[in-house]
């Protein structure tokens, strides 16, 4: 079972981040990823098949987008709208190896 869920989170990742990154030319189409991307990381809860399964997959399209096409080009612009999905990017792998990390509840903080 936990297969499938880290498959659907993976691909779930994956169609989210190609459409920030097909859609990030335009400011509302970055905003709306983004929120989407926020949204969904703050939902699913941590761990290998939920959080970091999404995580990867968002990762997954932004670095073979990032790759320089056969013209010469990049598919991601070189412009401010380009490098806020670039950060975004490495917040999304950063929050997916936070959410690898147990959540520290009341009954067993410290103090």
């Amino acid at each position: 079972m936990r297969i499938l869920i880290a498959l659907a989170c993976l691909v779930l990742g994956a169609v989210v981040g190609l459409a920030t990154v097909v859609l990030h030319g335009y400011g509302w189409g970055l905003g709306l990823g983004i929120a989407a991307t926020a949204a969904t990381l703050v939902a699913l809860p941590g761990g290998w098949w939920r959080r970091w399964a999404f995580s990867l997959g968002w990762t997954a399209v932004l670095g073979v987008a990032s790759v320089q096409r056969s013209e010469g080009d990049y598919l991601i612009a070189s412009d401010a709208s380009g490098y806020l999905l670039l950060a975004t990017g490495a917040v999304v792998l950063g929050s997916g190896f936070v959410g690898l990390l147990p959540r520290r509840t009341p009954g067993n903080a410290d103090g």
